[in-house]
């Protein structure tokens, strides 16, 4: 990636929470790298980086690790920075790791299409990206929002043809929500004398909030193990969805005598390798069943 920085000021402001990259441990405290700043240099000291007594740096920080700091004080002359760890509070780190994957995104399309054209990154940066910065509040949504209109955000800027459509090609390849895949692990039973019929009626209660963009399926692993599946382009929403859709299925389930719906696994974002696990896990079981079938029709046989 490039060592421009991303933003038009070259450095940060004291009590900015910005995120690092640690480079080096010594007695002094951990020395990191501010990405943002074009990786200029600043300190944590050791009584920065945990308010509790320290027993091992280790299990604090470690050697290419990021981490959301507190800006302490800015030396401008020397470019050095002092930073505290200690002081960031879990809602301020989240805020900061959201911003910073916003502010690398934009810096990768810019980065990127500087490099295609022939440009330095910082000409492109302060030909569109810092204008957008100072307008849109984030350079990430002005790209949002130049996705569906890309006149309404780069029409001021008069770019070169050439340009524009080169940029343009990268925020949509590169901003694009692509679906992501999720998942819940439920155990489903019932011994009532209508066990059967009332999960399957627990399981269409679940399948009934399905929408258009977000089809929510249930599959039987193995009584009484079921998986609930679908594929999203918003995971924060459709997690409440699927949420909402186990508590119609619990309700459905828990009016019947003997019926009970645990989670196993609350809904959650999965990998392909969750997924092809998932996968050899019910072809295992399709295999088992099929075998036990064979076994009791030849029983019937003798």
């Amino acid at each position: 990636m490039s060592s421009c920085r991303f933003y038009e000021s070259k450095f940060p402001e004291v009590d900015d929470v910005v995120m690092v990259k640690i480079t080096s441990i010594k007695e002094v405290g951990a020395y990191v790298e501010l990405e943002e700043y074009g990786n200029i240099e600043g300190v944590i000291l050791m009584k920065e980086l945990s308010k509790r007594r320290i027993r091992s740096v280790q299990k604090l920080v470690r050697v290419g690790r990021r981490e959301s700091v507190l800006v302490q004080r800015v030396d401008t002359e020397k470019g050095y920075i002092d930073l505290s760890k200690s002081k960031v509070t879990p809602e301020e780190a989240t805020q900061c790791n959201e911003r910073f994957q916003k502010s690398k995104m934009v810096h990768s399309v810019v980065s990127h299409v500087a490099k295609r054209m022939g440009m330095e990154t910082e000409d492109l940066y302060k030909k569109v990206g810092w204008p957008l910065y100072k307008k849109y509040g984030h350079a990430y949504d002005a790209f949002k929002l130049a996705i569906a209109n890309p006149d309404a955000v780069f029409g001021e800027f008069n770019l070169e043809k050439p340009l524009f459509d080169d940029l343009m090609a990268n925020i949509s390849r590169k901003l694009t929500p692509q679906k992501v895949k999720l998942r819940a692990d439920l155990e489903i039973q019932c011994y009532g004398t209508e066990g059967v019929e009332a999960v399957k009626k627990a399981i269409k209660a679940a399948e009934m909030l399905s929408t258009e963009d977000t089809p929510i399926k249930i599959r039987l692993i193995a009584p009484p193990t079921y998986v609930m599946t679908t594929t999203s382009i918003n995971k924060n929403e459709d997690i409440e969805l699927m949420e909402r859709a186990i508590e119609a299925a619990k309700k459905s389930i828990e009016t019947e005598q003997g019926g009970r719906l645990t989670v196993v696994m609350k809904p959650k974002m999965v990998s392909e390798y969750d997924e092809r696990e998932l996968q050899d896990l019910m072809e295992r079981a399709e295999r088992e069943n099929a075998d036990v079938s064979g076994d009791d029709s030849e029983g019937d046989e003798i």
